[in-house]
């Protein structure tokens, strides 16, 4: 190996390493996020021109050109009724759970 790849491996095991926090990390009492959850923003200017979406939507769903008509027709639907429960065909209660756990990640 060159001088400089030595180098550079000494300094990556210099042992200055990151001590992994086990546990709580903050005093009972103390939180992490002490200004809370950010304010929605973008929420309520979206929700501002939430006619004007609609309308688009409507235009693209009675045009001629039926890929956007379907589009604009599925998402008028969801937004209207909501999106549709997906059924879920399993022969076994274990099945559903472990399919949950790698959804989900639990």
């Amino acid at each position: 190996m060159t001088d400089f790849m030595n180098k550079k491996r000494s300094a990556e095991n210099s042992g200055k390493t990151t001590k992994k926090v086990v546990g709580r990390p903050f005093k009972s009492g103390e939180s992490g996020n002490p200004g809370g959850r950010p304010k929605d923003e973008v929420g309520p200017l979206a929700r501002a021109h939430t006619g004007a979406a609609i309308k688009k939507l409507v235009f693209w769903m009675r045009s001629k050109n039926s890929r956007a008509s379907v589009a604009a027709a599925m998402a008028l639907l969801d937004r209207g009724w909501g999106k549709p429960a997906q059924q879920i065909e399993s022969s076994s209660f274990d099945e559903i759970i472990e399919m949950m756990r790698k959804k989900y990640e639990f």
